[in-house]
């Protein structure tokens, strides 16, 4: 029987069988495949309803990924992770409840189990972005206020080419079926409470792939759009 054995080299290769690749270089393979699979999965009516519940695993694949190339475990690290995803709910629960922050807009039951009518995933989902975004904008401008209005933009931008789809994927809904305006001034606002944190915590903002996934998130959506 012939099997296929990864192991890990050193900090920087992995080795599959007798192949060794460096190990960002495998990583960017992956989220590559992975995103077009999904892109196809989506597109595909006959796969869709499959690949509208797997969204969550995507998201929590995202995050381990980022993760795993993390460096700085440090206390500043933890608070941001859990200020990201509890500043995300917070923002996200009193916006379904009662309208303020985005608008009013209700949650669709694909992406698993909620709090309050949100989704426990988009607490993931604003980690993630909030992460990147802010590496992103962090090792292009030394001012952490001026990044973290740069990374606030930039999440703005990933939430321009989100909605389109999210709405079509029945991720969530908006009211009278429009996109207001306000969504977009809250999200600004709520990544900038986030961003002002993770750029002014000690932490070392170093990732190896977080561009790169961030860049394959904006593809498969801004895609996504015009396929849906």
């Amino acid at each position: 029987m012939i099997g296929v054995v990864i192991k890990p080299m050193n900090s920087s290769s992995l080795r599959i069988g007798s192949f060794t690749i460096e190990k960002t270089l495998a990583f960017q393979i992956w989220i590559s495949i992975f995103h077009v699979v999904g892109i196809v999965g989506l597109y595909l009516e006959v796969s869709r309803p499959l690949f509208q519940l797997l969204t969550p695993f995507h998201l929590l694949m995202c995050a381990g990924i980022l993760l795993y190339f993390h460096t700085d475990w440090s206390r500043s690290f933890w608070m941001f992770l859990l200020a990201s995803f509890g500043i995300g709910m917070i923002a996200e629960i009193v916006g379904v409840q009662t309208g303020l922050l985005f608008g009013d807009y209700s949650y669709g039951p694909v992406l698993g189990l909620k709090l309050a009518g949100v989704p426990l995933i988009i607490g993931i989902n604003w980690f993630i972005l909030a992460y990147a975004s802010g590496q992103l904008a962090a090792n292009w401008i030394k001012s952490p206020l001026i990044a973290a209005a740069a990374a606030s933009l930039l999440m703005v931008v990933l939430d321009f080419v989100i909605e389109p789809v999210a709405i079509t994927l029945d991720f969530w809904n908006w009211q009278g079926g429009e996109i207001p305006l306000g969504n977009y001034i809250g999200w600004f606002l709520v990544a900038f409470l986030i961003q002002l944190i993770y750029q002014n915590l000690p932490l070392v903002r170093e990732n190896q792939i977080s561009t790169y996934l961030l860049l394959n998130l904006f593809l498969f959506f801004a895609i996504l759009i015009f396929l849906l």
